[in-house]
């Protein structure tokens, strides 16, 4: 469920060919280590995003509070699920305008109408939001897309390409995956879909209603669109540091009056520490797994084929990969070499 795929192409690279060389953005993966250290990038703290593998309601509660979702899809033209909303300049929305950037565009819609205590924008979002406050949503996406320090941190994820292959001009066969955010603001649940024209309302949410209640069942059923056997969508959480939320919990259960036991405080907090040492763990494969999308491996590949070549070690084992790329015609020929 990523957008690596060489046969997948976000939907704004088919449709929006206009940008030019020092404009590029490239594809993203979709990975909550991704996600998180793009956030870190952007000098936004207290956040970081995590996958969502079931629509079960339990997948969600232990990760609350969830502040947003981000759901990637293969892209549908499709009518909007709701009513498009042209006349909320308090909603942070930004119209995409150049390719690629459908990744970033949901995360910090996300994050620009995020007001909670665990986060802290940083200087940089905090600027853009201002400066972009009383913006059309088509400004705002030239702002975003101007904005270099945004494009260098999602261009810091470029993978080096061993081949350079040239667009097609027919992209009708070409599937098209694309990033929306879902959020709720204000008793209201909304769609942040930037090829739209505007936010869209997808419903209200009651008082005592999660809105997580609300969200599932529409993305369900988008999700039912498609046909049977489709398998290419992935949903992420935008929620609190729960490295700090544990950490605020452990200190909370040792400086104030717990109506817990002692040894249950203990074994509590016993807990908390544990999840904490996941937590850490969990950073340091992120920073290790995308410290390895961006390392250039061609050399280390041209040196190992020069020297299986120079070995002579070359041909058979490209010889042995078309007989395992080729099961069911191994097996015809072993059958036709037995004595009948």
């Amino acid at each position: 469920m990523d957008t690596d795929n060489p046969g997948q192409a976000t939907v704004e690279a088919v449709t929006a060919k206009g940008a030019t060389a020092a404009n590029n953005w490239c594809l993203i993966e979709s990975d909550p280590g991704v996600f998180t250290e793009m956030i870190s990038g952007f000098g936004c703290t207290g956040a970081q995003v995590e996958e969502i593998w079931s629509m079960n309601a339990d997948a969600f509660r232990h990760l609350e509070p969830i502040h947003g979702l981000i759901f990637l899809f293969k892209w549908l033209d499709n009518m909007p699920a709701g009513r498009v909303v042209t006349d909320r300049s308090d909603i942070f929305f930004a119209r995409q305008v150049v390719t690629n950037a459908c990744a970033t565009q949901a995360l910090i819609c996300l994050l620009l109408n995020l007001q909670h205590e665990d986060i802290d924008l940083g200087p940089i979002l905090s600027e853009l939001k201002i400066f972009c406050q009383d913006l059309c949503p088509e400004s705002r996406g030239q702002c975003l897309a101007k904005e270099e320090k945004i494009r260098k941190v999602h261009n810091s994820f470029a993978r080096p390409e061993l081949f350079v292959v040239e667009d097609s001009a027919d992209s009708e066969d070409v599937d098209c995956y694309h990033f929306v955010g879902f959020m709720p603001i204000k008793g209201k649940l909304y769609e942040l879909d930037g090829m739209k024209e505007g936010p869209i309302e997808l419903g209200e949410i009651g008082q005592q209603q999660n809105w997580l209640d609300v969200v599932r069942p529409i993305i369900e059923e988008r999700m039912k669109r498609y046909s049977v056997g489709e398998i290419h969508f992935n949903l992420m959480a935008l929620v609190s540091d729960r490295q700090r939320c544990y950490e605020r919990q452990i200190q909370m259960l040792v400086e104030l009056s717990s109506p817990l036991s002692y040894a249950d405080c203990q074994a509590e907090i016993a807990t908390l520490i544990y999840f904490v040492k996941l937590e850490k763990e969990k950073k340091r494969r992120y920073r290790k797994e995308n410290n390895r999308r961006r390392h250039n491996y061609l050399p280390f590949i041209v040196e190992l084929l020069k020297q299986l070549g120079e070995t002579g070690q070359l041909m058979a084992i490209c010889d042995k990969a078309k007989d395992r790329s080729c099961p069911s015609k191994s097996n015809k020929d072993a059958m036709d070499q037995q004595p009948q």
